[in-house]
């Protein structure tokens, strides 16, 4: 029996002449939708910057579409993704909430040629944020059953949002099953072994990414502590800077801060275009070569 053709809901936002070569990929988290990314998507479009969100291979439908696939499934489809943006783009960056900067960090190992700079917010290596469960601990054991793969966990208040405002929006579209819009209200417990496998290929390949990385993390993350960060800035390979919200839950690019979000990932992405800029002025003997293209 052929199953059927889900809509994707990839987003993209081209940018104006004098910016739009550089481009951003970002990729939303776990059960998430590319929704979740809008905001900012539109904030550094609005600065001229060419901006795609893509959709994870079966996110934004039902548990069974989750549990179809793997990570190296949703690493497929923003492989994909970067492929497609580079065909009008010169400069990438690849960024993402929660698992998608996972999956943001792994692309930045594997192509070093290709990406530029990472954006990572929120990034979750562990789920051991204040609002997880407290037998979160037995999640290791029961990843090594596979039976027990539809065993689920329910999503709960605050949904990563502190703004009660915006919670009660994406909390809304979510109790009403709009997944496409707000994402799962479950997450399976099958979903959470593979983005356990892929945080573990992940890890192991820290020291290779020696390219920039921005890290946007909440101090008072439910999800993700703010030790996942730390992490990360310990055992990347090149320069990252961190930038600590005082605001904001987990879902960082919805949350009461996303304007701060969103300007210091503007200033980073300059930072980086002025760096290659400086590279290949190096290369030519100190001629400064413009980004964009004729």
């Amino acid at each position: 029996m052929t199953g059927t053709k889900r809509r994707d809901h990839s987003l993209l936002f081209r940018g104006n002449s004098a910016r739009g070569r550089t481009g951003v990929l970002l990729i939303h988290g776990l059960g998430g939708t590319p929704l979740e990314l809008k905001t900012v998507a539109r904030g550094l479009a609005a600065r001229g910057w060419t901006v795609s969100c893509c959709q994870l291979a079966g996110h934004c439908g039902t548990e069974d579409d989750l549990l179809a696939t793997t990570w190296a499934d949703w690493f497929a489809s923003a492989e994909r993704a970067l492929a497609e943006l580079e065909r009008e783009c010169d400069t990438i960056l690849v960024g993402g909430l929660s698992i998608g900067a996972m999956i943001a960090l792994r692309l930045a190992a594997l192509n070093p040629d290709r990406v530029h700079g990472s954006i990572l917010f929120a990034p979750t290596m562990w789920y051991d944020g204040w609002a997880v469960p407290w037998y979160r601990f037995m999640l290791k054991f029961a990843f090594k059953t596979k039976w027990l793969k539809r065993m689920r966990f329910t999503e709960r208040p605050p949904y990563g949002i502190k703004d009660e405002g915006i919670r009660a929006v994406v909390a809304g579209a979510m109790l009403s099953g709009r997944t496409a819009e707000a994402g799962l209200t479950c997450t399976p417990l099958g979903a959470l072994r593979e983005a356990d496998e892929l945080v573990r290929d992940v890890k192991a390949r820290l020291g290779s990414i020696i390219t920039p990385a921005l890290i946007v993390h909440p101090r008072e993350d439910d999800i993700s502590d703010l030790s996942n960060a730390i992490y990360l800035q310990r055992r990347l390979g090149g320069l990252a800077e961190c930038l600590v919200l005082d605001d904001s839950y987990h879902i960082v690019t919805v949350d009461r801060q996303r304007d701060i979000l969103i300007d210091r990932a503007a200033n980073f992405i300059e930072f980086v275009e002025r760096r290659i800029a400086g590279a290949a002025a190096a290369e030519n003997g100190g001629r400064v070569v413009p980004l964009t293209k004729a």
